[in-house]
């Protein structure tokens, strides 16, 4: 063996120790350098070595361990399912959960609607009738209205003619005195005490069926009144501003007086007004027919109207002038 093999075990040797003492300061210096990871995931019994497992070999000195890797837990099939978006809104909608001011607030928004729906549903009821009445019928309504407007803006010039007269009269006092007794006797006309006769109708009402009651009446002479009606006399009972109808029994009774079928109404007016006014579309005739009563209007250059009412003198109210 020459001498340089005998050398050569040893440097190897050297060698080899030189490189073990390498690996291990470059292994300390690489732990040093790398951050220390722990994994919390990893069950203890993976830190506790298997007894019954085969024999490992130890780790080499400076070598890196490698984490183990998390385990990831399997789904529950009985677990919640995931929800979507719309099944989420649905789910918080309903059941409603719903508080008292809320609850009032529904109520009281119900009770607006309704409300506003019956007024609109009396308003189609109270304009069908005019909707489906013919042109004619609607010319006279017209005709009835403008009669009407005429009739108020006489009035009114006659009351601008007598102010006139009293300012313009040598006499005044004559001339006070003439219209004091004519406003006397036009108020005794309307007031029942002194007799009329006129122009005007006359109506009578068929009832057989008994079903005609105090409220239609009420609606016929409400209905002469607005068309200008200056004496009414139902029956031999003087119609007045103050007069009222009530139900008795099978027949209807005027100021307490009972009178039956037929009702015949004498109304002292001008006839081309009263007429019309009866017989316009869902007016008077027409509710009476419905209810199988039979409705006669004739027209008259004279009607007598001599059913008077006693002068009742008032408690308290007396005239300014005495």
């Amino acid at each position: 063996m020459s001498e340089h093999d005998d050398k050569r075990p040893e440097e190897n040797g050297d060698t080899r120790a030189d490189q073990r003492g390498g690996n291990g300061e470059s292994g300390n210096r690489l732990r040093r350098e790398l951050p220390q990871e722990v994994s919390a995931s990893v069950p203890a019994a993976r830190d506790t070595p298997d007894k019954d497992a085969p024999d490992q070999d130890p780790p080499e000195a400076g070598a890196v361990p490698v984490p183990e890797p998390e385990v990831v837990p399997e789904p529950d099939p009985d677990s919640e399912p995931q929800l979507t978006g719309r099944q989420r809104l649905v789910k918080g909608l309903w059941p409603p959960r719903v508080s008292r001011a809320q609850f009032i607030v529904a109520v009281l928004l119900f009770g607006l609607g309704f409300g506003l729906a019956v007024q609109v549903a009396s308003n189609s009821d109270s304009d069908s009738a005019l909707r489906g009445a013919r042109q004619e019928d609607l010319v006279r309504i017209l005709d009835e209205l403008d009669d009407r407007t005429q009739r108020l803006e006489d009035e009114k010039q006659g009351l601008e003619k007598q102010r006139d007269e009293l300012e313009n009269s040598s006499d005044q006092a004559e001339e006070a005195r003439k219209q004091t007794i004519e406003k006397e006797r036009q108020l005794g006309i309307l007031a029942g005490t002194v007799a009329a006769q006129g122009p005007g109708i006359t109506m009578t009402i068929e009832d057989t069926k008994g079903t005609v009651e105090a409220d239609m009446l009420l609606d016929a002479v409400q209905e002469l009144r607005a068309a200008g009606a200056e004496a009414i006399q139902v029956n031999g009972v003087r119609v007045v501003a103050g007069t009222y109808l009530t139900d008795s029994g099978k027949g209807v009774s005027v100021d307490g007086n009972k009178i039956n079928a037929p009702y015949r109404f004498k109304v002292i007016g001008k006839p081309q007004d009263l007429e019309p006014a009866l017989n316009i579309p869902g007016g008077v005739v027409q509710t009476l027919e419905k209810e199988q009563a039979t409705v006669t209007i004739e027209r008259s250059t004279k009607i007598v109207v001599d059913a008077l009412r006693a002068v009742k003198r008032p408690d308290y109210a007396r005239s300014s002038s005495q």
